[in-house]
Formats: structure tokens, sequence, C-alpha cells
């Protein structure tokens, strides 16, 4: 039998972890809440250097030139000027079918003559926790070899999502550089930054793999694309205030980190199928955009920053309204 002198030790030194713990985690949610308080500057708002993500009805033959049009007219006055469109993914060795985007030159030719000046990137990926080994070489070699194809294909870049690419991973960095050469213009989304000390490897125990990249990493993805997308979204965050507080964290962060001559994009959520029931409440296109605006009031004005849309399909009127209202301030609002 444990002496009880034992048990009551015990008992104390759990009782201190737990207090240890809720005092540290309400310290966490204070430090975001307070990151999103104070009001914007009115200078702080789009450039014209959004970016929209769209589904892979546009490439497949499913969407036609009337399609396009309609989309034109949604996106005219707005300030998106990059089309991720999704053309994969990849198989489990890295190829790429071009059956899966068959329709992509038409698409891409619509897109430029309805919407000048708007570019179009194949939306490329795979999951890579048991799906695709991106350390394997010959599968990067069959990435490569894809991206070659789409790029033949008429699009103007490639944009990558690979998920969960933990932080530090070199294959990823390689890959990278070996695919910017081979395109005009290279962007790809990237996990959220460690907000603060500590919290990468606790996300890490929590789910098994990195929810947060380290600033470092992160930094050296940066500088091997064009653009970069964060994904402020996902955030498991329970409350609107605690949401925004860490987007202007995240987005805080990143405008430190991504050089100046690389276009930054902040995550805006167009979608309500979380799969937590409290996200589809705390987070929203408006409260991301004002949190953009928050960030960006603190770091100074900066050309190549704007918000990305997460995702044409699942976006609704009032995702729009929010986009234009919160971020778009005096440019005319989509559709008109």
């Amino acid at each position: 039998m444990i002496p009880r002198t034992v048990i009551r030790r015990g008992l104390r030194l759990l009782a201190l972890a737990l207090v240890v713990v809720v005092a540290l985690v309400g310290l966490l949610a204070a430090a975001f809440r307070i990151q999103f308080t104070g009001d914007p500057a009115g200078w702080a708002k789009s450039t014209g250097n959004d970016a929209l993500w769209l589904g892979h009805m546009w490439v497949d033959g499913r969407r036609t030139r009337a399609d396009v049009e309609h989309l034109a007219e949604r996106l005219r006055g707005t300030g998106i000027r990059d089309l991720y469109v999704h053309s994969g993914p990849f198989e489990a060795d890295g190829r790429l079918d071009p059956a899966k985007y068959p329709a992509a030159g038409n698409f891409v030719k619509w897109v430029h003559e309805a919407l000048p000046g708007v570019r179009v990137s194949a939306w490329l990926g795979q999951k890579v926790d048991g799906v695709l080994d991106l350390d394997d070489a010959r599968s990067r070699a069959n990435v490569l070899d894809g991206v070659r194809a789409v790029v033949a294909a008429g699009f103007d870049g490639v944009h990558y999502n690979f998920e969960p690419i933990g932080s530090g991973d070199e294959e990823f960095l390689d890959l990278l550089a070996r695919t910017r050469p081979l395109t005009r213009l290279l962007s790809t989304s990237t996990p959220q930054i460690e907000p603060y000390p500590l919290m990468r490897p606790a996300a890490r125990v929590a789910l098994s793999h990195d929810k947060y990249w380290s600033q470092d990493y992160f930094r050296q993805v940066a500088e091997r694309v064009d653009q970069v997308a964060v994904m402020t979204y996902d955030t498991g965050m329970p409350t609107r205030p605690l949401y925004g507080g860490h987007v202007v964290r995240q987005a805080k962060l990143a405008l430190r980190l991504v050089p100046e001559d690389r276009l930054l994009l902040v995550g805006a959520p167009a979608y309500h199928d979380h799969g937590i029931s409290w996200s589809d409440d705390a987070e929203s296109v408006a409260d991301a955009a004002r949190a953009a605006r928050l960030a960006l009031s603190e770091h100074g004005r900066r050309e190549r920053f704007g918000l990305a849309l997460y995702v044409d399909f699942a976006a609704t009127e009032e995702d729009w309204k929010e986009y234009a209202s919160q971020w778009l301030i005096d440019r005319a609002h989509p559709g008109r």
C-alpha cells in the first residue's frame, strides 16, 4: 500500500501543475486578446495584392467561359491579383497526371482576357504524412516534372500546398530551390509561425506533427519563393477576439520575417466547415482583415502585403461583403 504521505504529496504536485497550466493558458489568452485591440490606420488596407484559392472545377472541364465571365464580374474592382486554382493532387510517388487539369489552357486564357493583370497559378500539393514522401529524391524529381508540365500548359506560376511540412524540413527547402528556376512565379502556403516560445513543442506533442514553424525556418522558406501565404485559420481559438489576436500575432511576425521584395499574404477563412463547432463562429474574413490591418499599422507601410481568401466554392455573400468593407475599404465592392 502506498503511504498516505506519498499520495498527499503527489496530489499537491498534481494540483500545482494544474494551477501552472491554467495560469499559462490564461496568460496566453490575455496576450492574444491584447493584440486585437485599438484601431488600424486609415491607410492600412488592400494595396491590390490579394489572392483567392479556387476549386478544381475551373480546370477539369466543369466550368465554361461564361463561368469565368461571372467570376470576373465578382473580382473586378477588388484587390485580387493572384488566383491559385487546384490542379492536383500529386500521386503518392510525386507524379502529376495531366488528365487532372485538361481545361487549364482555356481557363488561363479566359482569365487573362477577362481580367488583364490577374495571374493564374496551379495549386499543387499532397499529404506528406503517409502519402507522398518528399524525403525521397525520386518523388521530388517527379514533382518537378509535374511543375514543368503545368508551366507548359500555360499557367503563370505554381502554388505549393504540402501538409504537414515539419519545421526544419530540408527536403522541402531543396524542392523550393529546384522549382524556382522552372516557373516565373512560385508561391507556397505555410503553417502558422510559433506565436510564443514553447508553443511549437507543446502542439507537436498534442498533434504528433508540427502545427507551427519556427521563425527561422519560416524565413528560409520565404526567401526561396516569390509569394508566401500563411494559413491563419483552423486555429482552434474559441472566440473572435482570441482568433483576431492570433492573426495579428501571425501577421506581425510574418511582416518581420518575409523579405520586402516578396509578397506576404494573410489567409482569410471564407469557409464554414472547420470541423470544430466554435471555430465556425470564431473565425471570419472580417476579423482576419481587421487583424491584418492592425498588424500592418504597427509595422508600417508595405506594398507587397495582402489577404488570401480560402476558398471560392465555400465563400458566401457575407464573406465577400466582409472582404470589401473591412479590407478594400474605399475600393469598389465585389460584383459591382
